[in-house]
């Protein structure tokens, strides 16, 4: 039996464990830094299974590393666990929260973290059998408000590690090269003075109306950008009665676009408007900024080796019942919608699975040269060290991220067939690079032709602290 069978096989043995872990998470559906019972679940499972765990890493209380195995190649893969606001639903094909405005895992990242951990434990067999090197297991936090892993990428968390696998509930069975945005995340406190509204109204300085005037002038910043940027927003405080001039307001901005450079040209042209509201209003304000992200880097050789993978594997099979679920699922979603999330996918010949439910077949990768408008701190890790994430079917075609479908989808047998899938995958393409070495340094050289001479600079302050919540 190969090296690489082993690994394949504990998988399987363990699929039921793997399965559990993976709907506890689900579960638990814990938010953005507050992931204490889903990242004590996966590290004590590593535990468990032989790992050194290190926790807390990055000052970031749910984060952690662990470790197996001695000397190089290292080989990292990635874990995230954190949920979404307000999309509670229950494994049903139909919108029916579990708890009215609770958490939900809308992106699958209890699918996530459980194939990361799965993949390296199955990892560790095989180095125990006939392989050397070392893998890591990271637990990467709050993925969603994009803060772990740049912190974690600061901290210098990723410097000593050769490559990295990371893989993601989605749509397709698939290793594209598509980039992504990168991204500032950012806050506007405006201080003014209250005062009565109707009576002394000449005596107050409304930070609403800053924070209103300074959303105006944003939006007419729009005409003048590039076309791919994203510049999205929220008020987060607007006062506390209409009959009070608000002292205080405040907005939460996410300015996105395909190169770094361009956030932070639009980002500067940001902090001109809110310092512009202030002289309209005669308010002052501070900036917060909270986390910003790069590009993420495609790597033509890690698609590859990933793909292999998938084709040597073989994607899931679903029963009828199974697909009887999926179309339910699939038929919230307008026709026209649909073959809209086909198209921004960017895959060649996208009109061919318009009838499609579940998409069984595995695809060449693609996109080379274009990005999703989307964000993510795996950008990050991709500039410190070559870094795939791939996809694997977990949903119908057409299904909106963060949404309800998702959540009811990440706990169903059409979610653990994705998870064990993803796992063998994670676990064969991370075998294959501890034990070629040719291969390693081909993926090297392409990380280098993507970086084009191309020097990282943390987005972050240097003396930044991660917004811990109370």
């Amino acid at each position: 039996m190969s090296t690489k069978d082993v690994a394949l096989d504990w998988i399987s043995e363990n699929s039921t464990r793997i399965i559990e872990i993976s709907d506890k998470i689900w579960e638990y559906a814990e938010l953005p830094l507050k992931e204490y019972k889903s990242s004590n679940l996966l590290m004590s499972e590593l535990q468990k299974h032989g790992y050194k765990v290190t926790r807390g890493v990055a000052d970031l209380p749910t984060a952690f590393i662990a470790s197996y195995g001695e000397g190089e190649p290292v080989i990292g893969i990635l874990g995230e666990y954190d949920a979404l606001p307000g999309l509670s639903q229950k494994p049903i094909p139909r919108k029916e929260p579990l708890k009215n405005g609770a958490p939900g895992h809308g992106c699958g990242h209890n699918i996530h973290g459980t194939s990361g951990i799965a993949a390296a434990i199955a990892v560790k067999t095989a180095i125990e059998k006939d392989a050397h090197g070392s893998v890591k297991f990271f637990g990467c936090p709050a993925e969603e408000t994009v803060i772990g892993k740049v912190f974690m990428v600061q901290e210098g968390v990723f410097d000593n590690v050769d490559t990295v696998l990371s893989h993601h509930p989605g749509s397709m069975n698939a290793a594209d090269l598509l980039s992504t945005n990168a991204m500032n995340s950012v806050k506007f406190h405006f201080k003014g003075i209250a005062a009565h509204a109707a009576s002394s109204p000449d005596q107050g300085k409304s930070a609403l109306d800053a924070v209103e005037l300074m959303n105006t002038g944003v939006n007419f910043l729009r005409e003048h950008v590039i076309q791919e940027a994203r510049i999205h927003y929220v008020i987060e405080d607007g006062g506390k009665a209409p009959n009070i001039v608000p002292s205080r307001a405040n907005s939460w901005y996410y300015i996105r676009a395909p190169e770094r450079w361009q956030v932070e040209s639009i980002y500067n042209k940001v902090l001109n408007i809110a310092k512009g509201a202030d002289l309209m209003v005669g308010t002052t304000h501070e900036v917060q900024f909270i986390t910003g992200t790069h590009n993420k880097l495609p790597n033509v050789k890690l698609s590859e080796l990933v793909t292999e993978n998938m084709r040597m594997i073989g994607a899931p099979e679903y029963s009828k019942e199974e697909l009887d679920f999926a179309k339910k699922i699939a038929d919230t979603i307008p026709l026209e919608e649909k073959k809209n999330a086909l198209k921004k996918k960017k895959i060649l010949q996208w009109e061919k699975l318009v009838d499609v439910v579940i998409d069984t077949s595995i695809h060449e990768p693609w996109g080379l040269g274009e990005t999703l408008t989307a964000s993510t701190d795996v950008g990050d890790v991709s500039w410190k060290t070559p870094t795939i994430e791939f996809w694997t079917a977990t949903y119908p075609l057409g299904i909106p991220g963060h949404s309800w479908q998702k959540v009811a989808v990440s706990k169903t047998s059409l979610g653990h067939k994705s998870l064990i899938f993803a796992a063998k995958v994670l676990a064969g393409s991370a075998i294959d690079l501890l034990t070629n070495n040719t291969l390693l340094k081909e993926v090297h050289t392409a990380f280098l032709e993507s970086k084009k001479n191309k020097i990282y600079k943390s987005p972050l302050p240097p003396d930044a602290k991660p917004p811990i919540p109370d």
